[in-house]
């Protein structure tokens, strides 16, 4: 079998040749003998076409990089997947303007403010450019103030969203692909299939936000306050953002290049929300990108994080495939039991997991084989897994740990 045939086969739940090994590389520092050169320059970090749109890297990250990337992981045997960022767009009469705030005193930051103008109003995003030393590798803090990036939520002197009358300006902002939008897609996709197709590598599609778009525009806090305080206008926040995921995913679902499309999740456990909430919120938002998803023929993949004995059965009832992840150190459940998410799992939806990167990153060679062998042991024989450590690989990630987990793969898959 090639990548696309093992993945899908799992997806579908029928017998791979062997239990497939993916990874997300997030700054991974490659070893020397799987580096290339673009022009003068070496390529030593790898990311993926996944971070497009929403991070700032600190290297230059061409399509040419992920094809690199993906037949460097081909070359040592383990799998990869083609990642694409489906982009969104905003009402041809937004305009915004860029500001920068010098420190108001000793100790403090500059502040950096994007000023929208819309229909309805002004919108404000002011957040602290803290400068702080990054280890060389990891995402960057940008100079200016994008719709989204996870650095505005810590950061923010002012969130996107910070009043109830915000929502029916943000409306204007966050809307779906325009033709330009759509246009673009297609030329990403034409290359992306052409190479995928002439390697035998699936593409993912990420194509949905849902709770993440939420906290990206409110903070963490606001994002429930707002959910607690003005319900109504919540609701017509929630519906914003699920017209242009849906959007999203309708462009990416139809095309036939397109294996799986993903919605991330990172902000929607019950480590922020309550069990209503997201029964009332996430789960019909869920239920309807997944119905879309299919109507095309498509898989539908999630990333929730934490607490998936709690949320993973809702999600398998909503239409999820395949669940990115299975951590086994879940902060949330205090160690994650692998035989009860198989037994609650395993039967309805496709298990992308069963180590943590940060095993990877602080365990010794022994502890890292057991964990594999535990995760393929248990996992494994239903042939709906794929082992990928969690939930990513990054520049602190020792290459010596990533042999291990690599070596303790091929003897026990």
């Amino acid at each position: 079998m090639n990548t696309r045939e093992r993945i899908s086969a799992v997806w579908q739940g029928k017998k791979p040749d062997h239990v497939p090994l993916t990874t997300w590389c997030f700054g991974l520092r490659a070893p020397a003998h799987l580096r290339w050169r673009n022009g003068d320059r070496e390529v030593a970090y790898w990311y993926s076409k996944r971070m497009e749109h929403i991070h700032t890297l600190p290297f230059p990250w061409e399509l040419s990089d992920d094809f690199k990337r993906a037949l460097a992981w081909r070359s040592i045997g383990v799998d990869d997947i083609l990642d694409v960022s489906v982009p969104w767009s905003s009402d041809p009469s937004v305009t915004w303007t860029d500001l920068r705030k010098e420190p108001a005193g000793p100790g403090q930051y500059p502040v950096l403010v994007r000023e929208y103008k819309t229909p309805k109003g002004a919108l404000q995003h002011e957040v602290r450019q803290t400068g702080e030393e990054q280890a060389e590798g990891w995402v960057i803090q940008p100079d200016v103030v994008p719709l989204i990036e996870d650095f505005n939520i810590p950061r923010a002197e002012r969130q996107l969203v910070s009043s109830p009358d915000d929502v029916a300006r943000l409306a204007y902002c966050y809307r779906p692909p325009d033709a330009a939008a759509k246009a673009w897609f297609a030329v990403r996709m034409s290359e992306v299939k052409a190479f995928c197709d002439a390697n035998g590598i699936p593409v993912q599609a990420w194509a949905g936000f849902g709770m993440d778009a939420v906290v990206w525009f409110c903070g963490t806090e606001g994002a429930i306050m707002l959910a607690l305080d003005h319900p109504k206008e919540f609701g017509e926040l929630f519906d914003v953002i699920t017209e242009t995921d849906m959007a999203r995913v309708e462009l990416a679902a139809s095309h036939p290049g397109v294996d799986l499309v993903v919605e991330r999740g990172w902000y929607s456990s019950t480590s922020f929300w309550s069990p209503a909430l997201f029964e009332q919120f996430v789960f019909p938002h869920v239920q309807a990108l997944a119905k879309a998803a299919h109507g095309h023929g498509k898989k539908f993949g999630y990333v929730m994080t934490t607490g998936v004995e709690v949320l993973g059965p809702r999600l398998a009832e909503a239409g999820v495939d395949v669940l990115y992840f299975v951590d086994p150190l879940d902060p949330v459940q205090k160690g994650l039991s692998l035989e009860k998410i198989r037994d609650l799992l395993a039967g309805s939806m496709t298990l992308v997991g069963g180590i943590s990167s940060l095993t990877l990153g602080s365990g010794g060679a022994a502890e890292i084989q057991k964990n594999v062998r535990h995760a393929l042991d248990t996992l494994g024989p239903t042939n709906r897994f794929i082992l990928h450590p969690v939930d990513g690989l990054f520049p602190d990630t020792p290459w010596e740990s990533i042999e291990t987990m690599i070596a303790a793969w091929e003897r026990y898959r």
